[in-house]
């Protein structure tokens, strides 16, 4: 997606599925449980809020028999620079978030 934002990439895909969004919800917050930068947003999501942060910000929304799921993430440090120390600090058996927890532009 292309905006007026000077970095940060938002991806919206989606999905025929006849479950509730309540239990798509489960399903996602079940599988990232370990994952310390993924967050979960009940409102709808902007890139804003998570430019120079490594955090990566899904929201879950269903339209009819469709899941809609809306991530956002800051280019520079979640896929690249971030993932990097992030790796590095699994390898050296650190604390997984060192050096990562930092605040978003925009609260």
């Amino acid at each position: 997606m292309r905006g007026a934002f000077t970095r940060g990439i938002l991806a919206a895909c989606y999905q025929k599925i006849d479950v509730s969004v309540q239990e798509i919800k489960e399903w996602f917050k079940a599988y990232y449980s370990d994952a310390p930068f993924v967050h979960f947003s009940e409102e709808p999501i902007s890139v804003k809020q998570v430019v120079n942060t490594n955090k990566a910000l899904i929201y879950l929304e269903k339209v009819e028999n469709q899941v809609l799921v809306t991530v956002a993430i800051d280019n520079l440090l979640k896929g690249a620079s971030g993932q990097a120390i992030q790796n590095m600090n699994i390898m050296m058996g650190w604390d997984e978030s060192m050096g990562l927890l930092l605040k978003p532009s925009v609260f």
